[in-house]
């Protein structure tokens, strides 16, 4: 039998099976369908320094092979996750904790990653996708050196690994990967959703009340495969993977791309436990490759 285990950040996970901070809110309302346990880890819902309640409706449109969203952060703030959620999920599951934050300044996103350093997180999950008010609303994780310095200031104050999550929505995907290795980030996550837009073309309006969303779905894997490939090669810390992934399939692609851990996403819409079906397939895989351990698929491509 495969060991699905695997280390990421010096945590041991028992199976390289997460799930996408947005895509999961809390956790509770998937366990009814399955234990939260089967997965190696979850993200939570992303947080903010203060609650939010997210942009107006519509805040969700179909497209032929993924979903638009603008839900616009929508959380209860990082102080009511750390007095009231992260304990009954320490109490309540085995499973690893990835707390996934976003902030509007630097200060922000320090306030977070003390008060999160306090609760039962194995991982601060960091997204850049966020505006940089104090810089005229540019997304942090568009530029280089701020990635870098976004990075070196949050490490100051967490006493858990950090993680990035890297925007597919910038020019060179391994500039700001490197950015974020230089800053001191323990692992990069990949990628966040990409920008689009759809039209209602009886009214000629964007179906979205925000105009635009992020693109998620089976649609975005080729462009998040490539981009994790680039980047397990031109960095040194570890990758969590996602986009697209709706089987065991694409889960061993992400592996051989470069990803140790998998994320699941908006495949779970669709079948909130597919985690079981991903798994089983899985040790199919590795069983008819005679593979002994997850580990020894990571960054196996042989390119052409």
């Amino acid at each position: 039998m495969t060991d699905l285990g695997i280390d990421f950040c010096g945590i041991h996970f028992s199976n390289p099976i997460v799930t996408a901070s947005g895509t999961f809110g809390f956790g509770w309302e998937y366990n009814e369908y399955v234990s939260l346990d089967e997965y190696g880890g979850i993200g939570t819902k992303g947080l903010t320094r203060y609650p939010r309640e997210g942009n107006r409706a519509p805040r969700i449109a179909e497209t032929a092979s993924g979903i638009l969203n603008s839900v616009g952060l929508q959380n209860p703030g990082v102080e009511a996750y750390a007095e009231d959620i992260a304990p009954y999920l320490a109490q309540s599951f085995k499973t690893k904790i990835i707390a996934n934050m976003s902030g509007n300044t630097v200060e922000e996103y320090c306030e977070m990653a003390e008060i999160l350093s306090g609760t039962d997180a194995a991982v601060i999950e960091v997204n850049v996708s966020c505006p940089n008010v104090k810089h005229g609303g540019l997304a942090f994780g568009t530029d280089p050196d701020t990635v870098e310095n976004l990075t070196r200031e949050i490490k100051k104050h967490s006493t858990k690994p950090v993680v990035v999550k890297l925007s597919p929505n910038v020019t060179s995907i391994t500039d700001i990967a490197k950015a974020a290795e230089q800053g001191g980030a323990d692992g990069l996550s990949l990628i966040n959703t990409l920008l689009g837009m759809k039209i209602d073309i009886n009214t000629r309006r964007p179906i979205l009340a925000n105009n635009t969303g992020g693109l998620s779905g089976p649609a975005v894997k080729p462009v998040a495969i490539r981009m994790v490939h680039q980047v397990y090669n031109a960095v040194k810390i570890p990758l969590i993977g996602m986009g697209g992934v709706m089987n065991a399939e694409d889960v061993i692609e992400f592996m051989i791309a470069g990803a140790r851990l998998v994320a699941l996403g908006t495949g779970l819409f669709a079948k909130p436990d597919l985690i079981l079906d991903v798994k089983k397939g899985m040790v199919g895989y590795f069983d008819r490759y005679g593979i002994e351990r997850a580990e020894d698929i990571v960054g196996t491509l042989q390119l052409n």
